[in-house]
């Protein structure tokens, strides 16, 4: 029972071993392409390429609220540091 058992889990081990094994291809081989074919697809390739020159640069804002305030109301205030407290030459800690 015990070589039974082995000889299984070896088997289960082995398996995912046979799926890398050279010139064994589950895959069905792909007809190849005519030269039309090829010639329409670099024509659809540059026609592509070329609509993507057309889009314009777009200089968004980066605020996700402007649209929400008003025209005149500023974009965002910086924020005041807050003051580091003087020390105290007399005070012990």
């Amino acid at each position: 029972m015990k070589i039974l058992r082995a000889a299984v889990i070896f088997a289960l081990f082995a398996t995912p071993a046979l799926a890398q094994s050279p010139n064994v291809n589950l895959m069905p081989e792909l007809p190849s392409k005519t030269p039309e074919q090829i010639e329409q697809e670099k024509k659809l390739q540059q026609q592509y390429r070329d609509s993507l020159r057309k889009i314009p640069d777009a200089k968004a804002s980066n605020d996700p609220w402007g649209s929400v305030r008003g025209a005149d109301a500023p974009a965002s205030a910086p924020r005041a540091k807050p003051k580091a407290k003087p020390r105290n030459a007399n005070h012990q800690q």
